[in-house]
């Protein structure tokens, strides 16, 4: 009883320390028309606090005056943080026009 009861906590603790994922999604003018999407990487150090090189989501929108703005941290860029100790911690941008 006791192993299986200290097995379910280690998993539960685990999915808590997965889900870290975020989402921040901004709506310029009445948001996504058309579908088309566009995705850049950003580049950060230390956690977040050194910028590297940063998206221009108004460059990458073009000349579309609505379209929507996501930047996330994706699987891929968590693991990519995680196997970096946080030195190197990437996110997404997708702006779909």
């Amino acid at each position: 009883m006791k192993k299986t009861l200290s097995k379910f906590a280690f998993m539960a603790c685990l999915c808590l320390m997965m889900s870290s994922c975020y989402t921040y999604t901004m709506q310029v003018g009445n948001g996504a028309q058309t579908g088309i999407q566009v995705k850049e990487k950003n580049h950060y150090l230390i956690g977040g606090l050194a910028p590297i090189g940063v998206s221009d989501p108004v460059a990458m929108a073009g000349s579309a005056e609505d379209y929507t703005v996501t930047v996330e941290h994706t699987f891929v860029d968590g693991l990519l943080n995680v196997i970096t100790f946080g030195i190197y911690t990437p996110t997404t941008t997708t702006v779909t026009k």
